[in-house]
């Protein structure tokens, strides 16, 4: 999974709302946006093709479930054996060597000279504008492959989604949150897919929901009125996300971006709230493609209702410009006010809470910049000032509130983020100074014993966000008293973050907060000093759901280091734990990321149920790579990044390889999954162990990493050298080799079923990754006994189904495979 540098260089995973938008995101970390042509690997003229035929598979999978026993075969690409993909400086006569990006312009590491030969045999599956009609019909054919491995399931699949269904209340909405006159929250409804946005009149401080009765028709608020529903918007559509929503500064309107393909291409909406004119903004006049529709990453409004800032991505759909537009409606001006060349940087806009400036954060993973401009200037000739110029590997982020500059930032080295402040003013990285207590002990100063991840700025207060004993956590500090608290709860292990806010003035701030065992809730805190006055304003209903039946526990793994802890939760039913405790093991399914820092937070799934109640552990596995210890979990020398990156793949083995010792499992009840980045991570592993797991969940898996990490002209891959290292450097390319899953699956070993689902249209991690890894998986192990499907879905992107229902069901299949494979499928 590639996750966006720019949306936060702490890359800290949250269920939240993103500042200054009302709308609600399972992530707030905004992932890349990416998608673009590309050359084909290169090719001796000389080399003579391989080709065996799609057509005529020449090996079978004989299956026995306790359902059905059949005798299936899985298509066959053919094989290209003379295909290759080149690591270092390219020959002279390749067709990208005077144009193809090789390593960063700021890199000093030594290119591999000769160049290295990769193979790369399947691929001419790669197609970028995905429309070749011998790829989609391959693709076709693995889709009615893994349909009819599967087909036995469909009860199972029925039962698993109609279980889902029974945990989650259909009509239901999410906590008001006060904006002006209103009171902003969005709407679901028994039957409809997709969210509606809804406001409602303030009249009080508070709102007052009781008098809903829970139906359709009936306002949650009085004067409710529904001013953006997207199953209106996704009428016809096989795919429809909106991405950002935002209203304007006198209500007035509402800007949106909607993505219909699944490519994270957006489209720029406003709507006038008053007439429901929808206007979907054009590029200007003067533009070399004048009149077609606007493509952005992000936007906010200025100090008016006249004015937005967007950003437009390059022709790698990096985020590389911002743009003010004035007079959206009748003639619009765009003014170019900043841009950033460099690859490696992807950039962002953002406003602060107290509406006095826009920010655009230029940012790769360890080097940021932030430009600023005063919005009550921008009526003018805007113009842009730096906070700090950057300094190499100096990452920083900025909030204002009372003509100060709050920043959270890494300088002078600190392994975790210190909270720092300065006057609001330019080129101000000199009058930086640590923000301390009324005892001068300073809040965050960068060091092991906590994380910071964010600053909010209210008028009073300030609320931050980290990580303390690996665990979310959210101060409270007193701008007046200097006194810093955090906030306690009940439960010793949680997941909590702070909710939406719209207005720096507030006296109040809202939370949300779950955990393996406590369904969400929404629990406003007051700003007294004392933060002790708490008030639910709501809980999310979960029907059926009987938290005594339930157990979490939090383990602690030695790993094959003999010095690093790895912490895990599990989550149960309690007779399944005593079963476990009278010595009988228990199916198990353990999930890991580990990767960008992000974080995998013992939180609450309604999807989790239906494996617990039937016996199922539930396992999380906090690896190195991720950001759950702080950064030192994350960083070089001894977290889960560049040249240390193998420690995420043994971390994960090794606490596979305890729960086994410990008898709470077995290898023949055990099963995995990863997405993403979480994909390679599962690839790495069976490549290593492959006998400790009996099914494997690849959720549109990163397994090509070696190919696509060489090839710059593939959407995300400059930016990602900063992550995984370049391949194409001698530094770097030996060590990506020796764990790129799709280059080290062993021959002639038994690997678990394995269950791959990938997207056509995804920009995060091509199609042709999942393809190409299943298709070699067969290649080398024609007789493996379980077997390896892959379901590509040929109508959305990197996240799956936008219709909620759809993803249930998508959900359903994945853990009806599983499940059949463990032999739970009753």
């Amino acid at each position: 999974m590639y996750l966006s540098p720019t949306s936060s260089f702490l890359n800290k995973v949250s269920r939240f709302y993103s500042r200054q938008s009302h709308s609600c995101f399972i992530l707030t970390t905004t992932f890349l946006a990416a998608n673009a042509n590309a050359f084909l690997p290169y090719q001796s003229p000389s080399a003579a093709i391989v080709k065996s035929s799609c057509n005529n598979p020449s090996s079978t999978l004989s299956m026995s479930t306790q359902s059905t026993a059949s005798t299936i075969s899985p298509p066959i690409p053919r094989r290209e054996e003379d295909r290759v993909v080149y690591a270092g400086i390219l020959p002279k006569s390749h067709p990208g060597h005077s144009t193809l990006i090789r390593q960063s312009n700021d890199s000093t590491e030594r290119l591999l000279d000769p160049p290295y030969p990769i193979p790369d045999p399947y691929g001419w599956l790669r197609d970028d504008d995905r429309s070749n009609p011998e790829i989609i019909d391959y693709l076709k054919k693995e889709n009615e492959y893994s349909a009819a491995v599967t087909s036995h399931l469909k009860p199972l699949q029925d039962t698993l989604y109609r279980e889902f269904l029974e945990c989650i209340q259909e009509t239901d909405y999410t906590t008001p949150r006060p904006d002006g006159d209103f009171w902003y929250y969005t709407r679901t409804y028994e039957g409809s897919s997709y969210v509606t946005y809804c406001r409602a009149p303030k009249v009080d401080t508070e709102f007052d929901a009781t008098a809903w009765d829970g139906s359709k028709d009936m306002n949650v608020l009085d004067g409710e009125v529904t001013y953006l529903d997207v199953n209106a918007l996704a009428a016809g559509k096989a795919f429809c996300d909106v991405g950002t929503v935002r209203v304007s500064p006198s209500h007035k309107y509402v800007a949106y971006s909607v993505d219909y393909l699944g490519d994270e291409k957006y489209e720029l909406h406003v709507k006038n709230l008053e007439t429901g004119e929808d206007i979907v903004l054009d590029k200007v006049s003067g533009s070399s493609d004048e009149g077609s529709n606007l493509e952005i990453d992000d936007f906010v409004w200025g100090a008016d209702d006249e004015t937005l800032y967007y950003v437009t991505m390059d022709d790698q759909h990096r985020p590389f410009r911002l743009y003010q537009r004035r007079n959206w409606k009748n003639a619009p001006v765009d003014s170019l006010l900043k841009e950033e060349l460099d690859d490696l940087f992807w950039c962002s806009v953002s406003k602060s809470l107290d509406g006095k400036y826009i920010f655009f954060d230029m940012a790769s993973k360890e080097t940021s910049e932030v430009w600023y401009m005063a919005t009550a200037s921008e009526s003018g000739m805007p113009e842009m000032k730096c906070v700090a110029p950057r300094r190499n590997k100096v990452l920083y982020e900025v909030e204002h509130g009372q003509d100060q500059w709050y920043i959270v930032t890494n300088v002078n080295n600190s392994p975790n983020m210190k909270l720092m402040s300065s006057p609001a003013i330019e080129d101000s990285a000199n009058e930086w100074v640590l923000v301390r207590d009324s005892n001068n002990n300073s809040v965050f100063d960068g060091t092991t014993s906590k994380a910071l991840d964010s600053v909010t700025v209210f008028e009073s207060y300030l609320a931050l966000e980290g990580r303390e004993g690996g665990i979310p956590r959210v101060w409270v500090y007193d701008l007046n008293s200097k006194t810093n608290k955090r906030l306690e709860f009940d439960e010793s292990a949680y997941d909590v973050g702070l909710g939406a806010h719209y207005v720096s003035d507030a006296t109040t701030i809202v939370v949300a907060y779950d955990s393996m065992l406590t369904p969400p809730s929404s629990i406003q805190i007051s700003l007294d000093g004392t933060y002790d006055k708490r008030k639910v304003l709501k809980e999310k209903l979960v029907p059926g759901y009987d938290k005594d039946l339930f157990g979490c526990d939090r383990v602690e793994v030695p790993s094959r280091d003999g010095k690093t802890q790895i912490p895990v939760s599990i989550v149960y039913r309690k007779d399944t734990m005593e079963k476990v405790n009278t010595g009988e093991s228990a199916p198990m399914h353990l999930y890991g990321y580990g990767s960008y820092g992000a974080c995998m937070e013992a939180d609450f799934s309604i999807t989790r149920l239906p494996l617990l109640n039937r016996g199922m552990i539930y396992a999380i596995a906090h690896i190195r790579g991720g950001g759950e210890m702080g950064r030192q979990w994350y960083e070089e020398p001894s977290g889960g990044k560049y040249l240390c990156k193998k420690n995420t793949f043994n971390d994960f083995v090794d606490v596979a390889q305890f729960f086994v010792k410990q008898k709470w499992t077995s290898p023949d009840k055990l099963s995995c999954e990863g997405r993403s980045a979480g994909g390679l991570l599962i690839g790495a592993v069976l490549n290593q162990a492959p006998e400790l797991f009996r099914a494997a969940i690849f959720g549109v898996p990163f397994v090509d990493v070696a190919v696509t990490m060489t090839d710059s002209s593939i959407p995300l891959t400059s930016g990602e050298w900063v992550e995984w290292g370049n391949p194409n450097e001698e530094k770097f390319f030996q060590y990506m080799m020796s764990y790129s899953p799709l280059n080290n699956i062993q021959q002639d070993k038994v690997y678990p079923a394995c269950w791959i689902t990938g997207g056509l249209h995804d920009p995060r991690v091509a199609y042709w990754e999942p393809t190409k890894y299943a298709a070699t998986v067969r290649h080398l192990n024609p007789n493996n006994p379980y077997p390896i499907c892959l379901k590509l879905d040929l109508t959305v992107g990197h996240f799956s189904a936008s219709d909620r229902y759809k993803y249930y069901r998508e959900m359903a299949l994945d853990f009806s495979f599983m499940l059949d494979q463990l032999k739970l499928n009753t």
